[in-house]
């Protein structure tokens, strides 16, 4: 008896070891110093981020989720009765994550997350026009035991389909408050407000069935249990017997016959299907959505965006309208962009006339600050404004529900290769610039799918590569096989990157990242109006991560070229000896033409310039010298360095563009040591595609190396990038000689 009596106490920890679990690891504060945390939790496509945006406007932060990529986007919401924490949790479809979002989302309402606490209130968003599919989301929140206010999206579409629903019946079933929102219109948010304040006082749990199966080892354990005084729900027991740690297994010294069972228990759990209660749930949703919406009024069958669909998911007009669309949108990124790099660039140029003057004194210092720091920071911001325009398209193309069609279509193209329909925003992004096609690869809903991707996006040919394109094909291409032949090289190159880039997917999801395509579900929200608040914290988030991460590595590694590039000096006697040279040469010589020597005197003898002449032997077989080889090395930072890297080497100095016919003009007649030409058409076509296909950008790299949270990934790329572009020049200058 006193046994037993000892378990029936034990099992009143038991009855509160659920709560007593989701608090034993967080930090022990007090509600003074720690705001309480709320939780935004959804489907994707919900309205779940408009809501979110709503209840918080611009007091937001963005980061990421700790020891992963995902962002973590959170604000403070002001409550009557204080500030509160909000988080935007990732959309996901079931507490059971299949994805590395779902996997984060699944965390935070668990409190397994950084924030070392489970949320005091989850506001679940529904989608009321597809009910039974939410509640499926809503019937497992409901298990984990924490309070739950529901806010009712799209409640102004239901109405405009002729049905409504019942709010107190849905309340009443779902055992918790129920307040109707239209988020882009900021109707019933204030409603909401008052009833988070009221939730978090006054917290209420749902009240729905279990849907655990109990097997006939559960059942025996439990009848066991009940007879020795222990009465526990059903999703108690199961969590209870999964976790080795609790309670019930240390009865087992007390109580040896518990001991069989409960491993029985334990298998049976272990082989049951974790989809065995899906039909339950969806059973349980079903009957609510038929109990809580009504039809007031016929509509017709077919919506408005039934009939939009009609053209815009059609196997030939669909897919004409999304190419003519994606030019729209690839050609804007270019025009738009480039007045206010423009201004960007010119605004630089002068702050750093404006810098350099008063630092004449001191060369060494005005270098560094001009050339090292400002210009650093200058190739960098030039880079905003495509950012900005393409997260501006972007984030309007998800806001009207286009998005989704797109990547339904672009599926059939892609599948091939191992990807989905969704690879094609980073793919199309990385054709203006790598780097907002990276951070754009956070669409694919696969780990692998999106490393994959990550690592084909630089080989898209971007913006930074078209003033090497068009120097060299002015110089060799145009002047001697006229401006057709002109334009196709220019065009295979932008198509280069694709083409190498497909069957390399292929590849690495055979053979590296082991990766298979998965069946392509997405759902396709109705067209309506985006929010343009939302456009703009997209824009603004997007830009600002940019800056924040891949700018500040931008800068150091500039400065580093620098210092390869600037030391060690010329001595005097050395410069003396370069002058003498110049004038012996051409007694005419002006003191540009002397300085633009002794420029180029200078990067020869630097730390990169030896290095160049060092690696020479390795790219001879592709046909290039030092100096091509040096102007490789220099524009490892950024492409857009190439061209005055080239213009300093060739003695021309570094203000130089790719227009510039002097430049073309030298390059033509460059020679080798044994008098012959330097450059071919094939030599030009070399390098073109070893720029084309070589991983020279460091920004890129840096923000890979964010994504994926490892430097491991960034130095593969640049190891196969530079393998495959070396051995395409290679190829090709091999190939010349049987012309």
């Amino acid at each position: 008896m006193y046994e037993a009596t000892v378990f029936v106490s034990e099992s009143a920890r038991l009855a509160n070891l659920k709560l007593s679990s989701l608090t034993e690891f967080a930090p022990v504060v007090t509600t003074s110093t720690r705001p309480k945390l709320l939780a935004v939790v959804g489907n994707p496509n919900s309205g779940k981020t408009t809501l979110f945006n709503s209840l918080t406007g611009s007091r937001q932060k963005v980061g990421n989720y700790a020891g992963v990529t995902v962002e973590k986007v959170s604000g403070t919401l002001t409550l009557p009765s204080g500030p509160v924490e909000c988080i935007d949790v990732p959309g996901m479809y079931s507490m059971v994550p299949v994805s590395e979002d779902e996997r984060v989302a699944a965390d935070v309402v668990k409190g397994d997350a950084d924030m070392g606490r489970p949320p005091d209130l989850l506001v679940c968003v529904i989608d009321v026009t597809n009910l039974e599919r939410n509640l499926y989301l809503f019937s497992q929140l409901a298990e984990v035991g924490l309070p739950v206010l529901v806010a009712l999206t799209m409640v102004d579409r239901l109405k405009s389909s002729g049905k409504a629903v019942d709010l107190i019946a849905l309340a009443n079933r779902l055992g918790v408050d129920v307040v109707p929102v239209v988020g882009h219109k900021d109707q019933g948010i204030q409603d909401l407000i008052s009833a988070i304040d009221s939730n978090l006082k006054s917290p209420k749990t749902p009240l729905i069935p279990s849907f655990r199966v109990e097997g006939p080892a559960v059942l025996a354990l439990r009848d066991r249990l009940s007879r020795l005084g222990v009465d526990e729900s059903t999703s108690e027991l199961h969590d209870l017997l999964q976790n080795p740690q609790s309670d019930l297994w240390q009865y087992t010294a007390n109580f040896p016959e518990l001991q069989e069972d409960l491993e029985l228990a334990v298998d049976e759990l272990a082989k049951q299907d974790p989809d065995d209660t899906v039909t339950q749930r969806y059973a349980w949703a079903a009957r609510i959505q038929s109990e809580t919406i009504r039809i007031e009024r016929p509509v017709r069958q077919l919506t408005t965006t039934d009939r939009i669909d009609l053209v815009l998911t059609h196997r030939v007009f669909g897919l004409a309208v999304f190419v003519a669309l994606m030019f729209l949108v690839f050609q804007s990124i270019y025009t738009f962009a480039q007045p206010v790099m423009d201004v960007i660039d010119r605004g630089f140029s002068g702050l750093a006339d404006l810098v350099g003057k008063p630092l004449s004194p001191i060369p060494v210092l005005k270098s560094l600050v001009v050339d090292g720091i400002i210009h650093g920071v200058g190739s960098m911001l030039v880079f905003l404004p495509q950012i900005l325009i393409l997260f501006f398209f972007i984030a309007v193309l998800e806001g009207t529900g286009y998005l989704a069609r797109a990547a339904f279509l672009m599926d059939r193209l892609l599948g091939w290769c191992g990807l989905n329909g969704r690879a094609f925003i980073p793919l199309l992004s990385s054709f203006a610039c790598a780097i907002p096609g990276i951070m754009s690869a956070r669409v694919m809903p696969d780990p692998k799918s999106r490393l994959a991707t990550i690592l084909v996006a630089p080989l898209m040919s971007c913006s930074a590569r078209l003033p090497i394109y068009l120097l060299l094909i002015g110089a060799f291409i145009q002047p001697r096989y006229g401006a057709f032949w002109a334009a196709f090289t220019l065009f295979a190159m932008h198509l280069l990157g694709l083409v190498v880039a497909i069957p390399l997917v292929w590849i690495f999801n055979r053979r590296l990242i082991r990766g298979k395509r998965l069946p392509f579900m997405l759902e396709l929200p109705p067209y309506q109006m985006p929010k343009w608040r939302d456009v703009w914290l997209s824009m603004y988030n997007r830009g600002r991560i940019f800056v924040k991460t891949a700018g500040t590595i931008i800068v150091v590694m500039s400065i580093a070229i620098w210092a390869l590039g600037y030391f060690p000096q010329l001595t005097p006697e050395q410069k003396a000896q370069v002058r003498q040279s110049v004038v012996m040469n051409d007694a005419k010589a002006s003191k540009a033409e002397i300085d633009r020597v002794l420029q180029e005197k200078q990067l020869a003898g630097s730390v990169l310039g030896r290095f160049g002449k060092t690696i020479e032997p390795v790219f001879i077989p592709a046909g290039f010298d030092w100096r091509i080889t040096t102007s490789i090395l220099a524009a490892f930072p950024a492409r857009e360095t190439v061209v005055p890297s080239l213009g300093i080497i060739f003695s021309l100095g570094g203000d130089v563009d790719s227009s510039t016919r002097t430049l073309q003009i030298s390059l033509a007649d460059a020679k080798w040591p044994d008098g012959r030409p330097l450059f071919t058409p094939w030599t030009a076509v070399g390098l073109m595609v070893f720029f084309a296909l070589c991983a020279q950008c460091f920004s890129t790299l840096a923000t890979v190396a964010r994504e994926t949270n490892s430097w491991k990934w960034p130095a593969f790329m640049f190891c196969y990038m530079t393998a495959l572009a070396y051995i395409f020049a290679v190829g090709i200058q091999q190939l010349s000689r049987l012309f």
